[in-house]
């Protein structure tokens, strides 16, 4: 029996944790194999390359299909309640990562390859599955996550002035310089306050060109405001702690000391191999 639960938790290791050496070997290959995925997906769209590599394209597609198949089925299995990672962000990733692929073997018939067409391009969200292998990703999150009240306040501030410079602009211009409407011309204050400007609407009038001008240099220092306010919280997160790849395997937790042997959210003893 303890043979059994060490093999367990060896391979729980190897497969949830980066700190190992089979663990970093397992990480890599796996990023290997999406980055190929994603390259896969990306040639297969151009229908001169997809014509006369078809047959290397099918053979890739399930041959990464069932590896990712695999890696799930290890994770669900792994895991102490399975459904924690079925229903968490990475097990629908994983899901909708490989569903296409096996949806093609039902779905047949001329109306529903474009249908197959669509979902394959759900394969994209492998790119997504990076983030579990990369431990600065989780600095990253820690980071939005706590900056997510500033950036909220932020984003108020932001969408109470473009209202606000949109119905002035509506009142000025008119419908006769092409502010038809109050939404309209609140798009027109996004466009210009983010400064991209895409020139289909502009002001005619001096009042509403001096506004337009205010609004373009207004946009160079809100740009850097959230850069601002998710920079200082990467710094303050990674002075707080260390990152850590142990992952609890109760509760999924992935937010634990690199020194803890137990998760501090449940109480479960981490698995942690050297």
């Amino acid at each position: 029996m303890s043979k059994t639960k060490s093999s367990k938790d060896r391979l729980y290791s190897i497969v949830f944790e980066a700190d190992s050496y089979f663990g970093k070997i397992f990480d890599i290959t796996i990023i290997a194999f999406i980055l190929l995925s994603i390259a896969a997906v990306m040639l297969e769209s151009i229908d001169e390359i997809n014509k006369e590599y078809h047959d290397i394209f099918f053979v890739a597609e399930w041959t990464i299909t069932v590896l990712f198949t695999i890696e799930y089925i290890l994770r669900t299995t792994l895991v102490k309640k399975p459904l924690n990672y079925i229903f968490s962000f990475y097990g629908i990733i994983d899901v909708l990562s490989v569903i296409p692929s096996y949806i093609g073997l039902f779905v047949t018939g001329s109306s529903g390859l474009g249908i197959i067409r669509v979902l394959r391009l759900l394969r994209i969200f492998r790119i997504l599955k990076l983030s579990r292998y990369v431990k600065e990703s989780n600095l990253l999150l820690k980071s939005f996550l706590a900056s997510r009240t500033k950036l909220s306040v932020f984003m108020s501030v932001i969408l109470t002035i473009v209202i606000i410079i949109g119905t002035i602009m509506y009142i000025v211009e008119g419908g006769a310089n092409g502010f038809t409407s109050i939404p309209r011309s609140i798009y027109w204050a996004i466009v210009t306050l983010t400064t991209v400007g895409y020139g289909d609407i502009a002001p005619a009038t001096n009042f509403g060109q001096f506004l337009a001008s205010i609004v373009m240099l207004t946009g160079f220092a809100i740009i850097a405001v959230p850069m601002g306010i998710i920079s200082s919280e990467i710094v303050n997160q990674s002075k707080m702690e260390k990152i850590s790849t142990h992952v609890c395997s109760q509760c999924l937790n992935e937010d634990n000391e690199d020194k803890a042997k137990f998760c501090k959210y449940c109480g479960t003893e981490l698995t942690i191999e050297n």
